[in-house]
């Protein structure tokens, strides 16, 4: 059985459909990435299988059961969403925010307990953000601050998370930061992980499967080396490339041609450096 699978799915904007007949299953214990271009209706996919957006028909299907019958609690135990630019009430610590976490495990015949503390303490820890749990979320740089919500997702300790671009706005040594990270946790912990990314070479990095959408259709997913090709690229994305091995992980690197005039072997070569006149 499938831990998390759309059936049939549309979703509509205004009237105009966004995907009409869209079914999906999400690998378990795995790492998928969405990949296409912007405005195909990956976020809206992404929201819609954490129950975010309601379909105006089908179903999303989380642990064999329609997700629309399922408690908010219930949902909350099983799945967790971090989606793109969370904003943070002005104050807020990174460890009152992590704590939030543990808000579907507490009621008023169960308050705060060690097991609470032991999971927010431990989220903490695998995020790097021990020695910051006192420092304010607005005061952090901004990828301490996607760790922090990313810790608030851990401490939720659901089998599945989806993430919503969790990259955006970061430079390329908090993009690698953030993504080590999710990749650690998948690997130690078996999480499903599902991830909205732009970067194609980072998703053939970290993606154990990869959706590609095109025109509110699944154009092709799989593993990235049997997705990836040029073809698939110009389709998806209008963009001419070549496709390479990555020279350190060997999955697909993407080469864009561009527009614009290419510079030769013979442009780029080592400028000749003038030789003095020659003193009789």
């Amino acid at each position: 059985m499938s831990q998390l699978e759309a059936r049939g799915l549309g979703l509509s904007y205004g009237g105009s459909y966004i995907f009409e007949d869209l079914s999906l299953s999400i690998p378990k214990g795995k790492v998928t990435v969405f990949i296409g271009s912007n405005g195909c209706g990956k976020s809206t996919l992404l929201r819609s299988m954490a129950r975010l957006l309601k379909p105006q028909r089908g179903s999303v299907v989380l642990e064999g059961s329609d997700i629309a019958g399922m408690s908010t609690k219930e949902v909350a135990r099983k799945l967790a969403i971090l989606p793109q630019g969370p904003t943070t009430p002005e104050g807020l610590t990174v460890l009152q925010l992590v704590k939030q976490g543990r808000y579907p495990y507490q009621s008023w015949l169960k308050q705060w307990s060690q097991e609470d503390e032991k999971s927010v303490q431990a989220a903490l820890a695998a995020t790097g953000m021990s020695e910051l749990s006192e420092r304010t979320v607005d005061s952090l740089s901004g990828g301490q601050r996607q760790r922090a919500w990313i810790a608030m997702t851990i401490a939720q300790e659901t089998p599945i998370i989806l993430l919503d671009e969790p990259t955006t706005y970061l430079d390329l040594t908090h993009q690698i930061e953030v993504l080590d990270l999710l990749d650690e946790m998948n690997r130690r912990e078996q999480r499903t992980v599902v991830m909205v990314l732009h970067d194609i070479n980072l998703a053939c990095r970290y993606a154990d499967h990869i959706v590609a959408i095109r025109d509110g259709r699944i154009e092709s997913q799989g593993p990235p080396d049997e997705v990836i090709d040029e073809a698939l690229i110009e389709k998806v994305f209008r963009l001419k490339c070549d496709i390479m091995a990555d020279p350190l992980y060997g999955t697909p690197l993407c080469i864009p041609h561009g527009s614009g005039r290419r510079r030769t072997v013979a442009a780029v070569a080592a400028p000749q450096v003038k030789q003095p006149a020659e003193v009789f």
